[in-house]
């Protein structure tokens, strides 16, 4: 057995000792299926990725694992120095539900020195996984105010936003209302802009619509 086969025996023990049966059942129920779940809360995963050291080679291992704790832990214990463009966008592309997409944006893709060029990328990718991901990462940054920021051409970002806000796609069209709040929270005038320009959602015929443009309405504190 080598040391890393003895780290991640380690790891689900850890997880086994943490396991919630009725938690990993209700995630079943809701359609996040995995070959593993050990039903352990995010809090209690922190504390579990505090007791390794960090590296690449179990990061990725863990990565390619169907077991959903292992997973996150592969988003915690990934050296940041080391996480390229290119294993970024492998990864996006290999997010296999909602609630790892936002373990990854917020455990290590938002520490990134090239996480605003990621989302200027992203978010006009033809790949909607990539789109999807793209908005989550702007919602990140943004809400963490970090440099990244300053590196994303928001206004390019919105128009695509505008698009997917209408999306079939549940997760796609949730991503895009996701970013373009946080985009109009941090001006004023592109929240007026963003309103006026989704003003046919207000009294649309789609209650869809009319959700899409409350919410915004409401997050702008425009009455």
């Amino acid at each position: 057995m080598t040391d890393k086969d003895a780290i991640i025996k380690q790891i689900r023990a850890d997880l086994r000792l943490a396991m919630d049966g009725v938690v990993s059942s209700s995630m079943r129920e809701k359609g996040m299926d995995y070959k593993m779940n050990f039903g352990v809360n995010i809090p209690k995963i922190r504390l579990i990725s505090r007791n390794y050291t960090a590296g690449k080679d179990l990061a990725e291992t863990l990565w390619r694992t169907d077991v959903r704790e292992l997973k996150i832990l592969a988003t915690l214990l990934y050296p940041v120095d080391e996480f390229t463009p290119e294993t970024a966008e492998k990864w996006a592309r290999e997010i296999p539900n909602q609630e790892i997409r936002e373990q990854i944006c917020m455990n290590l893709l938002q520490t990134l020195s090239f996480a605003g060029t990621l989302v200027n990328e992203w978010v006009f990718s033809s790949d909607e996984q990539l789109r999807t991901t793209g908005y989550w990462l702007f919602a990140r940054v943004a809400i963490t105010r970090s440099d990244a920021v300053r590196k994303i051409n928001t206004e390019e970002m919105v128009n695509k936003a505008i698009e997917d806000v209408s999306s079939a796609s549940v997760f796609l069209y949730q991503a895009a209302l996701s970013a373009l709040k946080f985009a109009g929270r941090g001006s004023k005038a592109l929240a007026g802009e963003i309103l006026d320009r989704l003003s046919d959602y207000r009294n649309s015929p789609d209650p869809k619509q009319q959700e899409i443009f409350d919410a915004l309405r409401f997050e702008f504190n425009y009455g």
